[in-house]
């Protein structure tokens, strides 16, 4: 039997200083191809919401879509650790906060995703305490994309770049395995990531963190955006298949 990956195997990662890879899935034959190409980590992300749904943000997505595209990863997953997204609202309180959570976990994630800053780091707390690992997002969150007026990079202000190392470290301090940034300068990404002991995992952030993370589709070259992000690439225009691209 495989030995799954676990969150002390990215610790791992990041105290020997070799990188990680994530990428997202919604299906079981992606899941299975990407984690026999030896994908450390999926994430069943609420992206499904623009990128399955056809939705304009992540905002849509219920816990019922989560759970039926966490199920289907987990059947094709074979080793690698399964993140899960809490959609948007699935933790405004405390109660929906820990029956999400359970029940993500007993779809089959291996832990679970917030998007915010300071403010989750009860959810954090309150979760870890009951055994249930957290990825904290922070920098670019797409469920607060109509507060933070558009898909922008996060940060560049040195008063705000300070203010998110300051949150990040709070944040590992209240329990977060994992913290992912999205959309910040480099050079803050990685301050960010030598500031903590846990992994950091990046996403339009540079190249000095610990994993770096990508939407499947994105990878694939299939995307509905008119201009893709500058970080995004086409894996598939140099691969001879799906699989090889996931690999390379």
């Amino acid at each position: 039997m495989t030995k799954s990956i676990t969150i002390e195997d990215l610790r791992n990662h990041k105290k020997r200083k070799t990188k990680f890879a994530c990428l997202t899935a919604y299906d079981a034959s992606l899941s299975r191809l990407m984690s026999e190409a030896g994908v450390e980590l999926i994430l069943v992300g609420d992206s499904l919401g623009m990128v399955v749904q056809g939705h304009d943000s992540t905002i849509p997505v219920s816990m019922e879509d989560l759970l039926y595209h966490l199920r289907c990863v987990k059947r094709g997953n074979v080793n690698s650790h399964v993140m899960a997204d809490m959609p948007f609202m699935s933790y405004a309180s405390e109660e929906q906060t820990l029956e999400n959570a359970a029940a993500l976990m007993r779809a089959g994630a291996n832990c679970v995703k917030l998007e915010g800053t300071s403010w989750i780091s009860k959810s954090t707390e309150l979760l870890t305490e009951r055994g249930i690992p957290v990825c904290a997002h922070m920098g670019l969150t797409p469920q607060s994309i109509n507060r933070i007026g558009g898909y922008i990079v996060q940060g560049r202000n040195p008063d705000k770049a300070e203010e998110l190392i300051k949150e990040a470290k709070l944040l590992e301090e209240s329990g977060a395995s994992m913290l992912l940034l999205e959309c910040v300068p480099s050079e803050l990404a990685k301050n960010i990531s030598e500031s903590l002991e846990i992994p950091v995992i990046g996403i339009g952030a540079g190249v000095e963190v610990d994993g770096q993370i990508m939407v499947i589709y994105d990878l694939l070259g299939i995307t509905q955006m008119e201009k893709s992000p500058k970080f995004v690439k086409n894996y598939l225009q140099e691969a001879s298949s799906i699989e090889q691209a996931i690999k390379n």
